[in-house]
């Protein structure tokens, strides 16, 4: 074991940031997926129900608020763990996490008070999920030489995937006892994983002293901010309409949103010290590397929220399923995802380390527009085999596009930036999550919408329910509907009550509040929303594609090399590891001087600011 402020060998302290790194983000992911399907009994303990209109904007902000501020921080976090050290502020993001949890698992009160209460919670996690989020890509980059980057990127990425989708399971099991294991669990982990980056991680990045950009910071986290805040609430029913993207308020934020984002542009080309820093899209593998991560989280973000309310609310209940087992069940069903990533995710970040990024990333796109069409084929009350194996190969696009992309965007940019490029790439992945979120639950509450209201109108009808309340339940809004069912509700046994089923016959009481009733006459509206959505989808991830194979072939920038000791005295001299010196592979600027000897290149001067690719 080396002494205290004695380096760790090169070769030995890789594998600690990796495990480090990995344990930061599966933590992370696991708390996000368990919380989705520990809802349903974090809102019946705390005793609020999810068709009262009042209470949508508590469940939105449970699910958004953490993607909000996780959006609107990571660059300023990436930004500030260039200056003052990316393990120093990559530490302080386990601190803040494990303390959040804690205090959410031990939330005393309940109702209104109890939601507003986790909320805020929340938003001290993604505050720390932040400080994780933001150099953990930053801190692998520092510590692997470039040829294992995509294996490094891999093992991480495919860590994150696998938290979501075990804490889909892991959340139903923990729930069903007490949902506040959900959110203990972190704290012995979080315990653990503090002690050992504290101990173990080693500052090997290159700290650039610097100003904060107070301008840039407030302008950008403020219109991020305004932008998401509208989209939350312009999928809350507005009036007599089912959204409110035509309320003054939404359309009040969306403005002011757009305006601070452009404010933000204009300063960060003026400021001395920005804290977005724009030269790098003069980077081409940068830049369609951003873009690309951009899009495919628009294009599947949201997926997995309309995978579980089309399973929890329409399909698990259709075979036999109890409501209140449904959120268990779930995660079960959709652990295909999971396998398909976990075979192609460790085998495209380890290939892509030799052949580059371009075909691995671009195929993924492809092989995820091509499952979202097949989709498109399949029936609401799905056979199973077909819904796991197209599951399967969605999982395999992401598998094959995650690694190879990460890697790509952290080989393109030179070491002292490497804090500021791992911020401004996890924040156009996770800017585009609450984005796919608000497109994608708008465009099926819409599908809803459309034809909802007469299907509930003619099943009630047909089982004797009286026409002003068949009316009445008709033109509730489509989201508490949909939340119903996410929540794992059976809406019916809650909106009739016991004085309009003790008026109507026996048989239709059980049968409107019966396992099948909803999820029937939800089921054709809800289809014609997953069309819509799917067809959005498609488009988003084949303008992917476009964008992934913009980048060119592989490039590692000639600042991008391996750091091998604590110390970084000597970074400056740009020892490049540029895999194989052909023409195509990385463009010359047009000022700086390059010398290019042997496989292994070495430039001097000028480090080049427009590196670019064929």
């Amino acid at each position: 074991m080396p002494s205290a402020g004695q380096p760790t060998h090169p070769d030995r302290y890789k594998w600690i940031a990796l495990s480090n790194t990995t344990i930061g983000v599966l933590m992370a992911m696991i708390d996000g997926s368990a919380l989705i399907i520990a809802l349903p009994a974090i809102f019946r303990s705390i005793h609020l129900n999810p068709l009262d209109p009042a209470n949508f904007s508590y469940l939105l902000w449970v699910l958004m608020g953490y993607l909000l501020v996780t959006a609107a921080l990571v660059v300023t976090i990436g930004r500030i763990g260039d200056i003052f050290g990316r393990v120093r502020t990559y530490n302080l993001g386990f601190v803040i996490f494990t303390l959040a949890s804690a205090f959410i698992a031990f939330i005393p009160w309940h109702g209104s008070t109890a939601a507003l209460a986790i909320i805020i919670a929340r938003l001290v996690q993604a505050v720390g999920g932040a400080f994780l989020f933001a150099n953990s890509g930053a801190i692998l980059t520092d510590a692997f030489p470039a040829e294992q980057r995509g294996m490094a990127m891999g093992v991480n990425t495919i860590a994150g995937i696998v938290g979501s989708f075990v804490g889909l399971v892991l959340g139903g099991v923990l729930a069903s006892i007490d949902w506040r294991l959900v959110f203990l669990i972190n704290v012995p982990i979080g315990i653990f994983a503090t002690v050992w980056a504290y101990w173990k991680l080693e500052e090997r990045g290159i700290r650039t002293p610097a100003k904060i950009d107070w301008a840039g910071n407030l302008t950008f986290a403020g219109g991020l901010t305004l932008i998401l805040v509208a989209i939350t609430y312009g999928i809350r029913p507005y009036g007599h309409d089912t959204m409110a993207w035509t309320s003054p308020l939404v359309i009040g934020l969306l403005a002011a949103g757009i305006a601070s984002l452009v404010s933000f542009v204009v300063i960060e080309n003026y400021v001395s010290a920005p804290m977005f820093r724009m030269s790098l899209f003069r980077i081409r593998a940068f830049t369609a590397g951003n873009l690309a991560s951009l899009l495919a989280a628009i294009g599947r973000g949201g997926f997995m929220f309309i995978l579980v309310i089309w399973l929890q609310g329409i399909w698990l209940p259709l075979h036999g399923y109890a409501y209140q087992n449904t959120p268990l069940w779930a995660g079960i069903y959709m652990l295909p995802f999971t396998f398909g990533f976990l075979v192609a995710g460790p085998i495209s970040g380890v290939l892509s380390d030799r052949f580059g990024a371009r075909y691995f990333t671009t195929g993924g796109m492809l092989l995820g527009a091509l499952t979202f069409g097949l989709f498109l084929l399949v029936p609401v009350d799905f056979s199973y085999p077909v819904f796991a194996v197209l599951a399967g190969f969605n999982g395999a696009a992401m598998g094959l596009f995650a690694a190879p992309n990460m890697a790509a965007i952290m080989n393109s940019v030179p070491a002292k930036e490497r804090g500021a490029a791992s911020g401004m790439r996890a924040t156009f992945m996770n800017t585009g999550m609450p984005l796919s979120m608000g497109i994608f639950f708008s465009l099926v509450i819409a599908g809803l919408a459309s034809s909802m209201p007469r299907s509930i109108y003619r099943g009630l009808i047909n089982h004797a329910v009286g026409s002003a309340t068949a009316s009445q339940l008709s033109h509730l809004p489509p989201m508490g509907y949909l939340f119903a069912g996410f929540l794992g509700y059976n809406p019916m046994a809650n909106l009739l009550g016991s004085k309009v089923l003790s008026h109507i016959p026996a048989k239709d009481a059980a049968t409107l509040t019966g396992k099948t009733f909803f999820p029937g006459v939800i089921a054709g509206p809800f289809h014609h929303g997953l069309t819509i959505v799917f067809i959005f989808a498609i488009v988003m991830l084949l303008i992917a594609a476009g964008a992934s194979w913009m980048r060119g072939k592989h490039f590692v920038h000639a600042d991008a090399h391996f750091v091998g000791s604590a110390s970084t005295e000597n970074a400056g001299e740009a020892t490049a590891s540029i895999e194989q010196p052909e023409p195509d592979d990385i463009r010359a600027p047009d000022s700086g001087e390059l010398a290019l000897t042997g496989p292994a290149a070495t430039v001097t001067g000028e480090i080049p600011a427009d590196p670019g690719t064929s």
